[in-house]
């Protein structure tokens, strides 16, 4: 996943009224015929589009949805809070607006926990489902106590050099040979959300956790961890995979938290695989 920041999206950008908001949402091949469902993202906290189109530039054989949480990239600021409910319904709206009725899920560290909602709370509209980075919510082991700090200062999001030295610190699963090129590919993306909406997210997952509803999850699951992921700790990954019937976890050997990007092609290749498998297929744990 190596897109630079000049190097231009080939989405579709368009502001969606949706549940009570305007969130900025884009969508990439809607307008082709595929075999595939198409794939709803949820994104990691304070993440915008930007951050991860590459992975959706990648799946060129299926269409893909995302959109920017209230207050972060080009979504106006929250007026009001929400709260998983309220925004997976609204992300049920969104794929009303665009004429999408079923999709693969799939979602990233914060939206890693939105995703197992969406699937739990929309079972008819969703197919199968990918939880990468992520963990039951507030019943986690938690990350390396260095990295939780330097988690939730702002500059991650605005300053390179921040970024360039505390990279490892922060996400782990650093390839030496490309240090420099993927710290500057991240944060080239990368744009810090508001204030508002930063404490917004925060609070949506406040006491909430998936773990006694995931054994009624029928849906067939790809837990993808990184085994040296600061943030989340690869022990999460064995707690969801424990709890859902149908999963699978994929371990990206030396991944960190970015391992999307810093493992583009071993990732891509781990979701194809998951993704166009037959329905029912056996797929042993990895």
């Amino acid at each position: 996943m190596t897109a630079s920041k000049d190097e231009p999206m080939t989405a579709t950008i368009e502001m969606i009224e949706a549940g009570g908001r305007t969130l900025r949402v884009a969508h990439w091949r809607l307008d082709q015929q595929s075999e595939h469902p198409p794939l709803l993202f949820f994104n990691g906290i304070g993440a915008n589009i930007e951050a991860v189109a590459p992975l959706a530039e990648m799946l060129t054989e299926r269409a893909f949805v995302m959109f920017d949480m209230p207050g972060t990239g080009e979504s106006p600021d929250p007026v009001l809070p929400y709260n998983p409910f309220t925004m997976c319904w609204t992300a049920s709206q969104i794929l009303d607006r665009l004429g999408v009725e079923t999709v693969d899920v799939m979602g990233v560290s914060w939206g890693g926990a939105m995703a197992q909602h969406f699937a739990l709370q929309h079972p008819k509209r969703t197919r199968r489902l990918v939880l990468a980075a992520t963990t039951a919510g507030m019943l986690m082991v938690p990350g390396n106590p260095a990295a939780l700090t330097k988690m939730a200062d702002p500059r991650r999001y605005i300053d390179p050099e921040f970024m360039n030295e505390h990279f490892a610190t922060l996400y782990g699963g650093v390839d030496p040979d490309g240090e420099a090129h993927q710290k500057d590919s991240h944060i080239g993306r990368l744009k810090p959300p508001s204030p508002r909406g930063y404490m917004y997210q925060l609070l949506a997952m406040l006491g909430w956790t998936s773990l006694p509803a995931l054994p009624f999850l029928s849906k067939e699951v790809l837990i993808m961890m990184g085994d040296d992921d600061q943030i989340v700790p690869l022990i999460n990954g064995r707690i969801l995979a424990s709890a859902i019937r149908n999963a699978r976890l994929q371990v990206m050997k030396g991944g960190g938290h970015l391992f999307l990007l810093t493992h583009a092609d071993e990732s891509v290749a781990a979701l194809r695989e998951f993704l166009d498998a037959p329905e029912g297929e056996d797929r042993a744990a990895a």
